[in-house]
């Protein structure tokens, strides 16, 4: 977290300030990810659990469910996270970061219930579209309140450790599918996702400060000192209003907030495309159904160990070169899993995909946050975020299309395709990010960290 004293000669003798240490700093952000962490799992588990059971759902004569149909539902949870990502920042300013969390968890959680006792496709439908609300909520604020509270120079490290909670969560989903599915059916999963408002709520509740620099803004002084007192931690400088996203648009940033938006919708295209469709694309390749789901969790696995590396990494060489090169070894591993190998070789493949797949898309995010002054940062992760949900709905529906005309070998070159288009977008967003950086400090603007 980058420290800021607003004036020395009055906080000097504070007691807050006094108490203020590296240590502090460092235990507060340890707190922060941690909470965040445990909300993103379950954001993960939730969004995940239809790809791990959608094998379990076509095999229903019940649902009466088909391929063409299933990537049209599986659609409906990312449409509404598109809605809940945009919509996110005007309620965040609204209601708080903290609140933010817990009403986005609290969404999602009664939603999959909702999904679990579904009585027909439609109403299973509406339920994933409200979960996506919530899902599509609580994402940019986790990342924002990550961001906020990092030391320096740790920023993109904890960014990628806070995301290794939705690839933990897609790992959850698939070995949840594995156990419930031939024993306990498809709409166990859903209940179990009605545990986060049980769990993490209730933690979030008592535990999570509020972000310090939204409580300044709002002129919620005496809690924000509240709040750096019980932490030992410094205020931050009192910072300008919360933009709305036209201020993205002004004094040249219309260029890299375009492109950002361009490779975000390429990199959720992918992402949801991929785990929503692989355990059936697999299957579709030869593979049985263990096997399939396993694949699901190798490449989450993968996605762990890139996130860590990739945060490590970006922290030393910066957020847009790392996600240029993830987002073209990305297109390689995708594109060889449509080509039939021996299992063991499939597996490492899968696994080497997860490592750059996930942490790409992460990697886009961390170099907005650090592209982006603090009033603005908010607002750019919410829309790039957003924006890209449009990706995110067109993936699913796109296998979905290529499933039910029997052409699941193209899923892996079309995905490998997006993964290019991400590569070439995330590149031209840095350079002109770049651009707009030094033109801003050249006038004395604030700017993010570098």
């Amino acid at each position: 977290m980058k420290l800021i004293v607003d004036n020395h000669e009055n906080n000097k003798h504070d007691p807050v300030m006094q108490r203020t240490s590296p240590r502090s700093s460092k235990n507060l952000a340890a707190l922060v990810v941690a909470i965040c962490w445990l909300v993103v799992l379950f954001d993960g588990v939730d969004l995940f659990i239809y790809g791990a059971v959608l094998p379990g759902m076509l095999d229903d004569p019940a649902l009466g469910l088909t391929k063409e149909a299933a990537g049209t539902l599986g659609s409906y949870a990312t449409f509404g996270m598109l809605l809940g990502a945009l919509g996110s920042g005007p309620l965040t300013d609204r209601i708080g970061r903290k609140m933010m969390i817990i009403a986005s968890t609290t969404v999602f959680s009664i939603a999959s219930g909702v999904c679990a006792a579904a009585p027909s496709l439609g109403t299973f439908g509406l339920g994933r579209f409200v979960a996506g609300l919530g899902l599509g909520g609580l994402l940019p604020i986790a990342l924002t309140m990550v961001a906020e509270f990092a030391p320096a120079g740790r920023r993109n490290l904890l960014i990628g450790s806070l995301m290794t909670a939705h690839q933990a969560g897609g790992i959850l989903a698939a070995t949840l599918g594995l156990w419930l599915l031939d024993s306990f059916g498809w709409r166990s999963a859903f209940w179990i996702g009605v545990l986060p408002l049980f769990v993490a709520v209730p933690l979030v509740a008592k535990f999570l400060p509020e972000s310090l620099s939204f409580l300044i803004a709002r002129g919620r002084l005496d809690e924000a000192r509240e709040v750096a007192s019980d932490h030992g931690v410094e205020l931050p400088a009192a910072a300008a209003a919360k933009k709305s996203t036209l201020s993205l648009f002004r004094g040249g940033r219309w260029q890299p907030t375009l492109l950002f938006w361009c490779a975000s919708f390429g990199g959720l295209l992918l992402v949801y495309g991929v785990n929503t469709w692989l355990p059936t694309m697999m299957r579709g390749e030869g593979y049985d159904l263990g096997s399939a789901l396993a694949f699901l969790i190798v490449i989450n696995l993968g996605g762990i160990a890139g996130m860590l590396v990739a945060g490590r990494v970006a922290d030393r060489f910066g957020a847009v070169p790392v996600a240029a090169a993830w987002f073209a070894l990305t297109a390689v591993g995708v594109y060889l899993l449509g080509v039939h190998m021996p299992l063991a070789v499939t597996f490492v493949v899968v696994f080497l995909a997860g490592v750059f797949l996930f942490s790409a898309q992460t990697m886009v995010y961390a170099a907005v946050t650090s592209r982006y002054d603090t009033a603005s940062r908010a607002t750019a992760v919410g829309s790039a975020a957003g924006i890209g949900r449009f990706g995110a709905v067109l993936g699913p529906w796109l296998g979905g299309q290529l499933m039910a005309a029997g052409n699941q070998g193209w899923g892996f070159t079309v995905f490998a395709a997006s993964a290019v288009f991400a590569t070439v977008f995330v590149l031209l967003a840095g350079l002109r990010s770049k651009e707009q950086l030094a033109l801003a400090e050249a006038a004395g603007e604030p700017v993010g960290a570098h």
